[in-house]
């Protein structure tokens, strides 16, 4: 059990029968009245984002959230399948619970796959990915003096924005936290 006075951002707790993590909080000790906590709570299930109110004296259940690493092994059209790498066990996974990730992750690569109770609900890729540029448009001889930057659709189907000097076919390394180029490869 956590009293509501211990919250930490990254904390995972249990409300009303729903897993959320602490995104943020504040305690509040007013002039006249008796001091909260306000936090923002992220559903991890859902992913929505909610701001709630909570006694300092409050106990809540923490949630324990299981990672496993495994193996991204393909699409089939509606389902993504992923293999656990000791057991060899797949699941499939709906596009809600991958969305975040497929545009970072191609076939055989190694991503995080948190589990609660038993159910995976969110799959995290690395945190650094190198894919190769598939389209963008030229950079012009020139161009580069202004540090400009211009988009380019990578092999999984992202797009991000690359220097000019980028071309189609060159390899980048790309922060999936942000989503922002890093360097050429």
């Amino acid at each position: 059990m956590i009293a509501a006075g211990d919250f930490r951002k990254g904390v995972t707790i249990e409300v009303d029968g729903q897993v959320f993590t602490v995104v943020d909080f504040m305690h509040v000790k007013p002039g006249k009245g008796a001091a909260f906590v306000r936090t923002k709570l992220k559903n991890v299930m859902t992913g929505a984002v909610i701001e709630k109110t909570f006694s300092p004296t409050e106990k809540f259940e923490e949630a324990v959230i299981e990672r496993r690493e495994m193996q991204y092994l393909y699409n089939d059209g509606e389902l993504y399948y992923f293999m656990d790498t000791e057991t060899y066990e797949q699941i499939p996974l709906n596009y809600d619970k991958v969305e975040d990730a497929i545009k970072y992750i191609k076939e055989n690569m190694i991503v995080t796959v948190k589990f609660y109770k038993g159910e995976a609900f969110s799959v995290e890729p690395p945190t650094f990915v190198e894919l190769e540029v598939v389209e963008t448009e030229p950079g012009f001889r020139g161009d580069t003096a202004t540090g400009g930057s211009k988009s380019a659709t990578v092999e999984t189907g992202a797009v991000i924005q690359v220097p000019l000097f980028i071309n189609v076919g060159d390899k980048i390394r790309i922060d999936t936290r942000t989503g922002e180029y890093l360097e050429r490869v």
